[in-house]
């Protein structure tokens, strides 16, 4: 049987792609995240979906910092609009102004693709959709320890707490799963993103 050829990927995995730049400069995105984001939990959020999409990139040999920003800046809206049917699109508005390229402004849309209608396409598009919605099940998993650690977390409890539809009902597995399309197992997906989580566990409260 031919092995596949160098290169190819797998059906429906979308190849690696490159954030080669934002747009916008990293400072100013600091400053419009810290302008507006002020409720406690989305900063959390914020700063574990940049980490672990940071850790999908570094895996990807991808640059690592625009795509951290990237998932920094991906809710930019969520304190201030809270019509799902406009979340996402808002904060792209103004990210748009700032100048940012197309290809992350895209990802920023379709991570709500139903309030949107703007569809996930591309790697960026698939890797912060799986990132930033397991970051919710990574939290409500440490957060049921004694010690309520992202350090105590394993894969094994993800991958069985992703069956558990009751626990963090919240979270969509069906995004998380989306880990696929970019070619990684849940597994893999699962280990680089607690690793991720890990090193910024202080600047989270995990």
């Amino acid at each position: 049987e031919a092995s596949e050829p160098a290169g190819q990927t797998k059906p429906g995995v979308i190849p690696p792609q490159d954030i080669d730049d934002l747009g916008v400069p990293v400072e100013q995105l600091q400053k419009i995240f810290d302008d507006k984001i002020k409720s406690e939990n989305l900063k959390n959020h914020s700063l574990a979906s940049a980490a672990v999409l940071r850790g999908v990139a570094k895996k990807f040999g991808l640059n690592a910092d625009n795509y951290y920003y990237l998932g920094l800046v991906h809710d930019i809206d969520f304190d201030e609009e809270k019509d799902m049917s406009r979340h996402a699109g808002v904060g792209a508005g103004w990210l748009k102004k700032l100048g940012m390229k197309e290809y992350p402004l895209n990802a920023v849309l379709s991570h709500n693709e139903d309030g949107t209608g703007v569809a996930k396409k591309t790697f960026a598009d698939f890797a912060l959709c799986c990132s930033e919605t397991i970051t919710g099940l990574i939290s409500a998993t440490a957060k049921i320890y004694p010690d309520k650690k992202v350090a105590s977390v394993k894969v094994k409890s993800i991958t069985k707490r992703m069956k558990e539809k009751a626990f963090a009902a919240n979270v969509n597995r069906d995004h998380i799963m989306l880990c696929e399309r970019i070619g990684l197992t849940l597994e893999e997906f699962t280990e680089t993103a607690i690793n991720s989580m890990k090193e910024i566990a202080d600047q989270i409260g995990l």
